[in-house]
């Protein structure tokens, strides 16, 4: 049973965005599954990149998403699951792949963990025309990315170990999205809190929902739907219950 209380939220909740991650999709049929989640209503699309040396997997590269975009105009966002080497050396690649249709900035994410040189590599991210963004894994503590607030858009709390999909949600990151949110509020930043492993549309959402995340990846939570449009819309009903205060307990 989970005893997580969320305090009140002492500031406006921020627009609720519906992420699909791409990992269960048809990789074969890749700009076909683009083009339905966008036609389903999702709010940006999430690239899953490991490089077999952060985490025991390989996935997808630049030119794989860069392809993805002529079937689709729905915003993208990379998070590079890879080694600090892989995030340098093929750094420009991922942020102009994850560009919109019109160069508009895509969402870049990088791993605390993996970033030695954390400040630089957010830097140039911006520099390149993305939106930088970081992510902790879960046992990676809020005040890991306390000094890199001022130059994010997005931060990503890790609810499960990156790596592979369908993995259990672990419910112990409520109170590092909460002290998040409450920091970010307290500096006046306008940054999104991300939610990325064993969501769905039930408790789960609705309590990292409560602790102030806005913006929830969802991979087999979403695919396991008749339709694409019945799970982005199972989704976003869950996380806008949980910000009227309707929330759902374990």
């Amino acid at each position: 049973m989970s005893e997580f209380n969320p305090s009140p939220i002492t500031a406006k909740a921020r627009p609720v965005q519906i992420i699909p991650s791409v990992l269960p999709a048809d990789w074969a049929n890749m700009g076909q599954c683009v083009k339905d989640l966008e036609d389903a209503g999702v709010d940006r699309i999430q690239f899953d990149v490991m490089d077999g040396n952060f985490v025991p997997n390989l996935t997808f590269g630049p030119e794989m998403i860069a392809a993805c975009r002529k079937y689709c105009s729905v915003p993208f966002e990379t998070q590079l699951m890879v080694s600090q080497y892989n995030c340098e050396t093929m750094l420009e690649q991922y942020v102009n792949a994850t560009k919109g249709p019109n160069g508009e900035p895509g969402v870049v994410i990088v791993h605390v963990e993996a970033n030695v040189n954390l400040h630089r590599t957010l830097g140039k991210i911006r520099q390149l025309g993305g939106s930088p963004s970081v992510a902790m894994n879960p046992h990676t503590p809020m005040e890991m990315v306390k000094n890199v607030l001022d130059m994010v858009d997005h931060v990503l709390v890790m609810t499960v170990n990156p790596g592979f999909g369908g993995q259990a949600y672990i419910p112990t990151m409520l109170d590092k999205i909460s002290t998040l949110r409450s920091h970010i509020i307290s500096k006046g930043y306008e940054i999104d809190i991300e939610v990325d492993g064993g969501i769905k549309a039930d408790w789960t959402l609705s309590e990292c929902c409560a602790a102030g995340a806005n913006c929830f990846i969802a991979g087999s939570g979403m695919f396991a739907y008749p339709t694409l449009k019945e799970g982005c819309d199972a989704l976003r009903e869950i996380a806008k219950e949980a910000q009227a205060g309707n929330i759902l307990r374990k």
